[in-house]
């Protein structure tokens, strides 16, 4: 079996293109139901579906997540379809296997004037002032993920006609940029960033003080230490300026689809989640100005 995942985990890398999050997250569940199996002394290319139960009921007792049981039974099943097409496997013992619902819970967001004042934390006194006042008013801006707005270039940013290019992998998308966050993105775009870079061959937009490419830890690090400065008692990640960038906007009456777009989302039903933050303003408006409310 080991064989057979390191052909998988190769197979996800060179011709899905999955990120390295996702290859981790691959890895880590399907080593893990490798264990299992040795531990019940079972054969990979025997077993039955009845097997597949016995592993959600064990994870259940390991009290694991309904989410995490859920990413670990598509793990397996993403596997079971690879052995199958290249016939190491004679069934997929995963069919018919229903995972456990998730329930969807409410985006964790901040209030308008939560945002205000995270947003005036970083000032614009030095390079790294400049540079983190640009990139959380961005962040907020634009609603990308954090992944997104880590690996983009210099050359995704079009700052005169105030828009920034999000490729990521699969399709591309357009985003707007508010003067706000295109005024801070100018500042540190012609005047911090080309002093923080050793070199013009580097293209990453956001850099660390060493002048290479941002990465994920840095970028939670940044948000985590303005939410201290100010002394916002909510949990906060890069994640939650995406939640509120989505559900002011839909406060504030934009279309649902709009958003949708600008979100990256390839499901509808996964920007509606925000539709429970919807003024009661908007409600009331609906309520008198539609013929039919």
């Amino acid at each position: 079996m080991e064989k057979q995942i390191k052909l998988f985990l190769e197979f996800l890398a060179k011709d899905k293109k999955l990120s390295q999050n996702t290859l981790q997250s691959y890895e880590r569940d399907i080593n893990q139901f490798s264990e299992y199996l040795s531990q019940e002394k079972k054969n990979y290319s025997k077993i039955e579906k009845s097997d597949i139960d016995e592993y959600i009921e064990h994870l259940k007792d390991l009290n694991k997540k309904t989410s995490t049981i859920s990413r670990n039974i598509a793990s397996i099943r993403s596997f079971y379809q690879y052995l199958l097409r290249n016939k190491k496997v004679k069934a997929d013992p995963t069919d018919g296997i229903q995972a456990p619902k998730i329930e969807k819970k409410a985006p964790s967001i901040l209030s308008s004037e939560e945002i205000e004042l995270l947003l005036e934390q970083p000032k614009d006194v030095d390079l790294k002032g400049t540079r983190d006042k640009a990139m959380l008013e961005f962040a907020y801006a634009t609603g990308m993920r954090v992944t997104e707005i880590i690996s983009l270039n210099i050359d995704d940013v079009n700052l005169e006609e105030g828009y920034v290019v999000c490729n990521n992998g699969f399709k591309k998308r357009t985003i707007p940029l508010g003067k706000l966050s295109l005024k801070a993105l100018k500042e540190y775009v012609e005047n911090a960033r080309p002093v923080i870079i050793k070199s013009d061959e580097e293209k990453s937009l956001f850099v660390n003080i060493n002048g290479k490419r941002l990465t994920r830890q840095g970028f939670w690090k940044i948000v985590k230490f303005y939410k201290e400065q100010a002394h916002i008692t909510k949990e906060i990640t890069p994640h939650v300026l995406r939640h509120s960038f989505a559900t002011h906007l839909l406060q504030n009456g934009a279309d649902l689809k709009a958003i949708q777009t600008m979100l990256g989302h390839s499901d509808i039903s996964s920007t509606q989640v925000y539709m429970q933050f919807q003024d009661d303003s908007l409600k009331n408006v609906y309520k008198k100005a539609h013929p039919r409310a």
